[in-house]
């Protein structure tokens, strides 16, 4: 088990983390745990997750997976980009309110640009979720946020 705090290696805060640890990561995958817990952002009434979050949980384990690496060589965290989801395919609507997910994400493609593929699934009893994920990790990452001055003239 990886003891970062999971804050120092996503690009998110507070309840917007839905994973719950890192298993273990090396070279081209990661693994990753959640726990289906009450009162979340994205819980329905009854406390269960519907499965679409599932594509939140595989981008969160493939952005910890860019994070452990960059806390490996010494750098810093930096913000990356979910571009899209193929074949997206789960067998329940929902995720029980108390089941742990393990989640594996495997990387299939990396470019020198920041370009990725991610090959993912989501295990639990009776539940079985794999998607192909899309990311993008731009050179600084940071400059893709800041609006552009405006230009023209001021009145």
């Amino acid at each position: 088990m990886i003891d970062w705090p999971l804050a120092e290696l996503l690009p998110h805060a507070g309840d917007m983390i839905l994973i719950d640890r890192i298993v273990s990561f090396d070279d081209e995958q990661i693994h990753t745990l959640a726990m289906v817990k009450p009162g979340g952002l994205f819980n329905r009434e009854d406390g269960a997750l519907p499965a679409w979050v599932g594509i939140e949980l595989m981008a969160q384990s493939v952005a910890a997976f860019a994070g452990c690496h960059a806390r490996r060589r010494g750098d810093a965290v930096e913000l990356g980009f979910l571009l899209g989801t193929r074949k997206f395919e789960c067998n329940v609507e929902h995720f029980p309110l108390g089941t742990e997910l393990a989640i594996h994400g495997v990387r299939s493609l990396e470019d020198d640009n920041g370009m990725g593929v991610f090959e993912c699934h989501i295990q639990a009893p009776g539940i079985h979720v794999t998607a192909r994920l899309n990311v993008f990790r731009p050179p600084h990452a940071a400059q893709y946020l800041n609006e552009p001055p405006a230009t023209g003239t001021q009145p």
